[in-house]
């Protein structure tokens, strides 16, 4: 029930129904059964094996409004980027023949990725077929990035492309092979930051044996070691299951 008392504005009460619908909205879509691969590169596995068990997060750590909000402008620009890169003359594809989205399946569905796109051909100069990711991020996250590059600044996203790589191979042969393109959108600024990245088989190799960890001491009821020793460590006061695992 929203609380629309006598001091709340006509702006924060039209606000607060938009939250709300958003909110519903996401409740009703269903949740993935599986281990998703672009967030193996997380520093804790037992945050992951609460995510792969669909734990209820601790009370108020769910999605505000807000944060949908975000999450849709950048899917958005992410969308808009793809209209760019084949405007360039790339001929980028999103989808397989099956007209799915372009990704894999392992380990009996418990483990899946998704990947934003594949290039197939386009202007001389690059390797083709190659695997395609983007991120829309917020402008002091976006210039780490330019600064220190993928494999530093932005490790989670480092090890999604390089499993991706890796287990898309049968479905799309070669795509190991090229560099894959990561694109950086800066949500406040509209800068990219483009950057190949060579297949990294060491990388790949560790977060597949992270996934098979992960579901078999979840499977089994068993919990990971945490990342930390104590709850005050950064990472644990923002993790949605701080309070659950403490």
């Amino acid at each position: 029930m929203l609380d629309f008392n006598s001091t709340t504005t006509f702006s924060e009460r039209f606000e607060a129904l938009i939250d709300a619908g958003l909110q519903a909205r996401e409740q009703q879509q269903g949740k993935r059964q599986y281990l998703g691969a672009s967030r193996l590169g997380v520093s804790c596995e037992r945050q992951l094996q609460y995510e792969y068990a669909q734990a209820p997060v601790d009370p108020d750590k769910g999605f505000s409004g807000r944060i949908l909000r975000i999450f849709e402008r950048g899917h958005r620009m992410e969308d808009a980027m793809v209209g760019w890169l084949r405007a360039a003359g790339f001929i980028l594809k999103t989808e397989g023949k099956d007209g799915q989205q372009f990704g894999f399946s392992v380990a009996d569905g418990k483990l899946q990725g998704h990947c934003d796109g594949v290039f197939v051909g386009g202007p001389e100069g690059f390797a083709y077929p190659a695997l395609w990711e983007c991120k829309a991020l917020g402008n002091k996250s976006w210039n780490d990035l330019a600064k220190k590059g993928l494999a530093v600044s932005k490790p989670v996203y480092a090890a999604q492309i390089a499993i991706y790589q890796a287990y898309m191979e049968p479905s799309v042969p070669g795509i190991s092979s090229a560099p894959a393109l990561f694109t950086a959108i800066n949500k406040d600024t509209a800068e990219l930051h483009h950057e190949q990245v060579a297949f990294d088989a060491d990388l790949a190799q560790r977060m597949s044996d992270r996934g098979v960890r992960i579901l078999q001491a979840t499977d089994a009821g068993e919990l990971l070691p945490r990342v930390a020793t104590t709850p005050d460590f950064f990472e644990c006061r923002f993790c949605p299951w701080s309070e659950r695992c403490w």
